[in-house]
């Protein structure tokens, strides 16, 4: 897919503690990256800094004279007992003593999911707070943003006589006793689907045992766990604090971070609750909207909408704002954790977080670790996985104690585009309520003003279309650049009828609310309808419904949804977990954003999620003392397949993990897969980071999930999972992973009672599979007339090595450890490389098509690629965009850089066709016009020499570590070197020297 506004997405990073070096592992490996080169320096500006000693949700005793404060399993954290104020108070203490002791000054306090401070840091501060003891982290506080049968809820058997919602009692009691928490934009309180009684003072009854009433100001329910809720409904502007009723039980928003950056005339938004976008609200709705709303989008009527939990109670925390124009937007770092911190200590039983970062956050990322907090709590956190796919490792909220949500499709909302020589093309359509009858089709080309260009015009941008030729058309335009509504209006401005929208390379399609009656039509087809739009002559008609003879297979991945493997599990946790419908959700928006409608169909992973938060409720409103893994098991053992484009299985367990949600099914999972504190630490202990509380490490791959991932396998590997019954029985294994031995012992579990739990084994050995192609299979546990199903995924190895090492000097060397798979496995070097230094100049603000670009074109002879720029001015800042170009379109890959003067991107044994950087900058030098700088491309091939020697020559023994010891001679010290050290199945290690 696209990825444009480079420069607005690099702005959004300047703060950021980024790379400076980028290696991008095989197509297929699930190798990790590098760990990132440390900053010697770093920019002032606002940070969170997260302190060692645990919140008040994780807390266990320890600290003389102040007791626990972790709540017992099944209930939620009390924030305002006397241990739990005394805790906080020796918190904040030491919040205030490490911010003195270098000068700074807390901005807020976060103690009930994560503790630690926000503050405004000098560079000189910042340096000496990551180096203080007891400072877990200094990270800066970056922006988040808000990720963008026909009903969803028909589709996944919620409603009708043997649906979900029925065997919970009904949609007035589907959920009852469970509030869901939403961080988001807000929401929009005038909502029928929010909709409900006002707010009394008297308490309830035991004939309505989880009304919420007031107590004060104060909105008091009483849960299915047996806690209590405790919120309000904080005014603020265009909010008054009786907006909220017994559906909306509370609203709050947090934004002292974002206010503080962003002067009031660059915003586009409400200083309140108030949803100032729609998206909070399209979330909030779809998870726990009220049940049976009568809808219509555009005057045209789409029967009625239900909340995947209707009986659920909503709780809104704002912690995103919309910029003008777009700029801006999104949530700080420090908002998200209030926001975070407030609903726990409130009391919510499920989280919704449609939010996600342009890159994957590290698993020690403040805001998951608040997320840890809130699943040690008790809180299930349902986190949308992101939007950045089909490519590869572009997932975010991949931390194993969150359920990481991919989206996928419904029975689509379709018309046909029937054209006058007879091919019917289907497409999706929400606009298309009756046939359009016969009409001209044109090419938006042979219809413009005569002062737009040819390229504008195609794309239908606005007023390049002339009325007097459009008039009475329907106008077949480009997809691209400006919104997609945006042409529909422009087609309606110029007098047209209708437009077909036009995907000239594959990608997903959309069901907007257009202007006029409108199909979007996917490649190849459209390109069919393009070339016949370009013939004189040319009519068309639109019609509801598919017509053709060819129907669309769903649920299908929707190509947007992100993909794994994780980066930040090194491919180790299967992410994403699970998947859910994300495209053309119905639900309710703002109307003020959204052309004056109050429901709209929007797709996302940010659409996903909210059914799982949904699902979550249900469950927890039938099992209340579930915790939020058992509960996620449940979802992921008795999920679904995921389909193709074609109607066959999608089986790359990197698009939907487990697969498509069946909530039919989830109440009776069999056998469930739990996991905790002890669990989530190991699991990050193993992953080399030093909790400082002494659990245990574990192998990542041995973490107790309901999948089975293993990033590296060299050879064999056994991994470890426990299971407790849920239903008692004699349950017998299968286990089928294509091109590897797998053996599951004991293959007979039997549980004579609910609850117990007992522990098995999967060895898997190489047999027939690639080295560094994933292999996937599934593991199947059947018994009690239950079928329990894990996701099993490994990429074999012929080497454990590090993909990158640097050295110094005209003459020098390098050592590194190496582990084969096989004895004797041979080690070749190629290069070293050092290519001249070209000159060029970016300026800042210059469009993306406008930035210089550095492509190469690997062959299967390229064993690496090294790109190094640095700017001629030592004061500049400059950045790399690295991207690949597939079905002819640049992929954006990662951005590389630190706003530094100098960055590096390597490609180690790149699939074959066209790589390439972008040179970037968001400010040049001062002074100066444009950003100079020299750039430095390193091509190592097969023939590019052996000035790099290795030794040895091959692997000395089998899964035993050795030094793989790399050296040079006679080369240049003004300018870098690139050389590759190559194992068998062009797996490899990237040297760079100087």
């Amino acid at each position: 897919m696209n990825h444009p506004n480079l420069r607005r997405r690099a702005a959004l990073l300047a703060g950021a503690a980024l790379i400076t070096t980028a290696l991008v592992a095989p197509p297929g490996s699930a190798t990790p990256l590098d760990t990132p080169h440390g900053r010697s320096s770093f920019a002032p500006g606002r940070y969170v800094v997260t302190l060692a000693d645990k919140p008040l949700a994780t807390y266990q005793g320890g600290v003389t004279g102040l007791k626990a404060t972790k709540p017992a399993t099944g209930r939620k954290v009390e924030v305002n007992t006397s241990n739990a104020k005394a805790y906080r108070s020796f918190l904040t203490g030491k919040h205030s003593q490490v911010a003195a002791e270098v000068g700074a000054k807390v901005d807020h306090d976060y103690s009930t999911t994560l503790n630690g401070f926000a503050a405004s840091l000098t560079s000189k501060q910042v340096n000496e707070l990551s180096k203080t003891p007891g400072v877990v982290s200094v990270v800066p506080d970056q922006l988040h943003v808000a990720l963008d049968d026909r009903k969803s809820t028909d589709f996944l058997k919620l409603s009708g006589k043997t649906g979900v919602w029925n065997a919970l009692g009904g949609t007035a009691t589907a959920g009852q006793g469970v509030v869901v928490g939403v961080v988001d934009t807000g929401i929009w309180p005038e909502s029928a689907s929010l909709s409900g009684p006002e707010l009394g003072t008297k308490p309830p009854t035991a004939a309505d045992p989880y009304r919420p009433y007031l107590s004060g100001s104060t909105t008091v329910m009483e849960k299915a766990d047996g806690g209590t809720f405790t919120g309000s409904c904080e005014a603020g502007e265009d909010f008054t604090a009786d907006q909220c009723n017994t559906k909306l039980i509370s609203a709050k928003y947090f934004g002292d971070g974002w206010l503080s950056l962003v002067p009031p005339d660059q915003r586009a938004d409400y200083v309140s609750p108030r949803d100032g976008e729609g998206h909070g609200t399209h979330t909030a709705t779809t998870a726990a909207g009220r049940a049976n709303v009568d809808v219509s989008v555009g005057g045209v009527g789409f029967g009625t909408v239900t909340g995947v939990a209707p009986a659920a109670k909503i709780a809104v925390y704002k912690a995103l704002w919309s910029g003008k124009d777009g700029q801006n937007s999104g949530g700080l770092t420090s908002d998200i954790l209030s926001a975070i911190d407030q609903a726990v200590a409130d009391g919510v039983d499920v989280i919704n977080y449609s939010v996600g970062s342009i890159f994957e956050s590290a698993h020690t990322d403040p805001i998951q670790l608040a997320f840890l907090s809130a699943a040690s709590a008790g809180v299930f956190v349902s986190a949308a996985g992101g939007n950045s796919g089909p490519d590869a490792s572009t997932l975010d909220n991949t931390s194993p104690w969150v359920t990481t949500v991919g989206a996928t499709t419904v029975a689509p909302y379709e018309g046909t585009v029937v054209l006058g020589n007879g091919q019917k093309y289907a497409g999706l359509s929400t606009t298309v309520a009756m046939p359009t009858g016969s009409k001209p089709l044109v090419s938006p080309a042979a219809v413009k003003n005569e002062s737009a260009s040819d390229a504008d015009a195609l794309l239908c941008m606005p007023n390049t279309l002339d009325p007097s030729k459009t008039v009475g058309t329907i106008v077949a335009c480009e997809r691209g650049v400006n919104a997609r509504v945006d042409k529909s209006t422009e087609v309606k401005r110029a007098g047209g009828v209708g437009m077909v929208l036009l995907n000239l390379f594959p990608q997903d399609v959309v069901g907007d609310s257009h202007a006029v009656p409108t199909v979007h039509v996917n490649a190849p087809d459209a390109l069919s309808i393009k070339a016949y739009a370009a013939q004189d002559g040319a009519t068309a008609e639109l019609v509801p419904g598919n017509t053709t003879s060819t129907k669309t297979p769903y649920p299908q991945m929707a190509d947007f949804s992100s993909r794994g493997p994780s980066l930040a599990s090194h491919g180790n946790l299967l992410k994403p977990d699970l998947a859910a419908p994300g495209v053309n959700i119905l639900a309710a928006v703002a109307p003020p954003t959204n052309n004056g409608q109050s429901y709209a169909f929007l797709s996302g992973t940010s659409m996903a999620a909210p059914h799982v938060a949904g699902l979550a409720a249900l469950y927890l409103s039938k099992h209340p003392d579930w915790s939020p893994m058992a509960v996620k098991s449940a979802l992921m053992t008795t999920a679904g397949n995921v389909l193709t484009s074609t109607g066959s299985v999608d089986s790359n367990p990197f698009d939907a993990g487990a697969g498509e949600v069946q909530p039919s099914k989830m109440l009776d999972p069999g056998l469930v897969y739990d996991s905790g504190d002890t669990d989530w630490l190991g699991y990050l202990e193993g992953s080399g980071v030093n909790t400082g509380t002494g659990v245990p490490a574990i192998n990542p791959s041995d973490y107790n999930a309901p999948s089975i991932a293993v990033g590296q396998l060299l050879g064999t590997q056994t991994i470890t999972r426990r299971v407790t019954a849920v239903t008692p029985g004699l349950y017998r294994a299968t286990v089928s992973v294509p091109g590897m031995k797998a053996v599951v012992t004991p293959s007979i579990l039997n549980f004579t009672e609910a609850g117990q739990t007992k522990t098995f084994k999967v060895k898997l050995t190489l047999d027939t599979a690639d080295s560094g192609a994933t292999t996937s299979g599934w593991l199947t546990w059947q018994g009690g007339g239950k079928t329990v199903r894990s996701p099993i995924v490994a990429v074999p190895t012929s080497v454990l090595a590090p993909t990158a090492v640097s050295g110094s000097g005209a003459a020098g060397s390098v050592s590194f450890t190496a582990t084969a798979g096989k004895a004797g496995a041979p080690i070749h070097s190629y290069g070293v490389v050092s290519a001249p230094l070209v000159a060029g100049a970016v300026p800042a603000g210059a469009a993306d098509a406008d930035l210089p670009d550095y492509p190469v074109t690997a062959t299967a002879q390229t064993k690496a690629v090294q790109w190094n720029i640095k700017t001629v001015d030592p004061a500049g800042s400059i950045w790399l965009v690295l991207y690949k170009v597939v079905n002819g379109q640049k992929q954006f890959l990662s951005f590389v850089g630190d706003g530094s003067n100098q960055a590096s991107a390597s490609v180690p044994a790149p699939a074959a066709g066209v790589w390439g950087v972008l040179a970037i900058t968001l400010s040049n030098p001062p002074g100066a016009d444009t950003t100079e700088y020299t750039m430095q491309t390193n091509v190592v091939t097969a023939s590019s020499g052996s000035t790099l020697k290795t030794s040895p020559p091959v692997a000395p023994g089998a899964f035993k570590p050795f030094q793989v010891t790399a050296s040079w001679s006679g080369l240049p010290t003004d300018k870098r070197s690139t050389g590759f050290v190559e194992f068998p199945n062009r797996a490899g290690t990237v040297v760079t020297i100087n």
